[in-house]
């Protein structure tokens, strides 16, 4: 029962009544031509405006969504979206986020954790901590405004924590390769900051997906929390050292044929259906599993090579247009809801740049550098729109809250390129230094 002391200001109006029939399969062809298409041309426009691809992608599927393209033309929206068609994006696009967290926790190495120096340590735990807790602070003022009884607080606030907190460690990693900043100080603090927070947010995510689902289940916590812990501890200490054979036929062949990449892929979605069964998300599964492969860094360039066409080209620009089908900007209504998402976007910013750049300062970094680390850790990206879908699917956040935060992803996302550019023109050079000099030397 909803609370009548909350606006209802985030129901979304039917406009689905009439598009009932499901889309035949040219039809279903047709949705994936005109989203390839789109997000293709949007990428490479952003691009050229030394964006990060994926910027483009997001802004295509909210592009269209209803916020634009079934605002300027419903009738053709109708046609080419209908309501049926969720379904089937649905589940294209929970395959291609399945592949692409298993991708993200292969290219994540272990071994970094033990190199980083005092900075790296006190800017990845600030990254986390300080948006979480203003994030906390920030939901006292949300709460009530886009959210109802059928929410707990708890649950609202670990999630919102959750989604202030993360950083998008693709994404971040592109960013400093095309800048050719990936083996300078400044980048290898960097990475190993945002593979710190990817592996914390999500023990962190799953944690809560846990906790929520275990307040609206019959599961008893402690059957959740004993089955996480096993889980994860026979992958780190039991199948790790199985799936070392992988990289050993790697190494002997030189390539891995169809059948062991096959069963590579099994793997994924067997550990993913086990921790779905065991309470957490799916996408810890295959993360973890991506974790725990061998880190040989030819075998991690030949497995993801033979992933990424796929999963880049085609599943996740999938993914980008169920979130913009899914973000309604015009339940976003009056001054104080667009106020609401000013704070938002605001903290998120304050939190994540603000928290890191003071951190890494502290550590000892030279100003100009720890402000550009800030400016890093503060990209979110795509894994931004996962997180957010998991908690729109939980019913944490509500369609109003969901479509704040999508801007928010955008718009520090965007922000991180040319902000970085201001920082090397302010330092006047400083660029060059900060390609040469080691992780953990002081200035």
């Amino acid at each position: 029962m909803q609370n009548p002391s909350v606006p209802v200001c985030w129901e979304v109006p039917n406009r689905d009544e009439d598009r009932t029939m499901t889309p035949n399969g040219s039809a279903l062809v047709t949705q994936i031509v005109v989203i390839l298409a789109v997000c293709k041309a949007m990428g490479a426009v952003f691009r050229n405006l030394r964006q990060p691809q994926v910027v483009g992608e997001m802004l295509a599927g909210i592009l269209l969504g209803p916020s634009l393209l079934g605002s300027l033309t419903p009738k053709l929206w109708a046609v080419l979206f209908p309501a049926s068609s969720l379904d089937y994006f649905s589940a294209l696009s929970h395959v291609g986020v399945i592949i692409f967290m298993f991708m993200v926790g292969l290219g994540i190495d272990p071994r970094q954790l033990k190199n980083y120096g005092h900075a790296a340590v006190l800017t990845s735990h600030a990254s986390i901590s300080v948006p979480f807790a203003l994030a906390s602070v920030l939901a006292l003022y949300l709460y009530p405004k886009v959210s109802d009884s059928t929410v707990t607080f708890t649950s609202f606030v670990l999630f919102l924590g959750t989604a202030m907190s993360i950083t998008a460690f693709p994404v971040l990693a592109r960013i400093l390769m095309e800048r050719n900043l990936q083996q300078s100080r400044l980048g290898s603090v960097a990475l190993t900051c945002a593979a710190v927070d990817d592996i914390t947010g999500w023990c962190i995510l799953s944690c809560v997906v846990s906790f929520v689902r275990v307040e609206h289940a019959s599961t008893p916590i402690w059957f959740t929390l004993t089955g996480i812990i096993s889980f994860v501890s026979v992958m780190v200490y039991g199948v790790r050292r199985l799936l070392q054979r992988f990289e050993i036929i790697y190494r002997e062949r030189g390539i891995l044929g169809e059948s062991v990449l096959g069963l590579m892929i099994l793997l994924v979605f067997l550990s993913a259906r086990l921790t779905e069964w065991l309470g957490i998300h799916p996408l810890f599964g295959a993360f973890l599993m991506g974790a725990i492969m061998p880190k040989q860094e030819g075998f991690v360039r030949f497995v993801l090579d033979r992933f990424e066409t796929i999963t880049v080209g085609l599943l996740l620009p999938l993914f980008f247009a169920y979130t913009g089908l899914r973000t309604r900007i015009d339940l976003i209504r009056g001054r104080e809801m667009w106020i609401c998402c000013g704070a938002i976007v605001l903290v998120a910013i304050g939190g994540k740049l603000g928290g890191s750049t003071a951190a890494s300062w502290l550590a000892g970094m030279p100003f100009g550098e720890a402000v550009a680390l800030g400016t890093l850790m503060n990209t979110r990206g795509l894994m931004e729109l996962v997180v957010l879908n998991i908690g729109l699917d939980l019913k944490v956040i509500s369609p109003p809250l969901f479509s704040m935060l999508v801007m928010m992803a955008l718009t520090t996302t965007a922000m991180t390129g040319p902000a970085l550019d201001v920082i090397y023109r302010s330092r006047r050079g400083r660029l060059g230094n900060w390609k040469t000099e080691a992780i953990g030397q002081q200035s």
